[in-house]
């Protein structure tokens, strides 16, 4: 099997600032719908986390040496949450993702480096 990291990408924000309980609770329902679809078309989900407002984020730049406060990128759109899943089926695994796209967030789907990717 693969392994691949789903990225949620979108204004992580909103979920806090600008959605009602009734909405977020919507939402909620829908990851867990999207979870429920992974299992059950025998994709295995063996990680992943919803990320705290970009807000709690601190970065290093590159080439430096001191922390800043908040995320590194200068956009509204920001990671707001991650799976990895394993799977032998990426074309499946994309179409599961759409539900959470009809969420109004994007998502981008990379497979992990392997240990047998690097160089001995």
């Amino acid at each position: 099997m693969t392994e691949y990291v789903v990225l949620i990408i979108g204004d992580a924000d909103r979920w806090w600032t600008s959605m009602s309980l009734k909405e977020r609770e919507d939402g909620y329902a829908q990851y867990a719908r999207f979870g429920e679809e992974l299992a059950r078309r025998g994709h295995k989900v063996t990680g992943g986390a919803e990320l705290q407002q970009s807000t709690t984020a601190r970065s290093i730049r590159p080439g430096g040496s001191a922390a800043t406060e908040g995320p590194f990128a200068e956009t509204a759109e920001q990671v707001g949450g991650f799976y990895q899943i394993e799977t032998d089926d990426l074309d499946d695994l994309l179409d599961c993702c759409t539900i959470i796209t009809a969420l109004g967030d994007g998502v981008e789907v990379r497979p992990t480096v392997s240990a047998a990717d690097r160089p001995s």
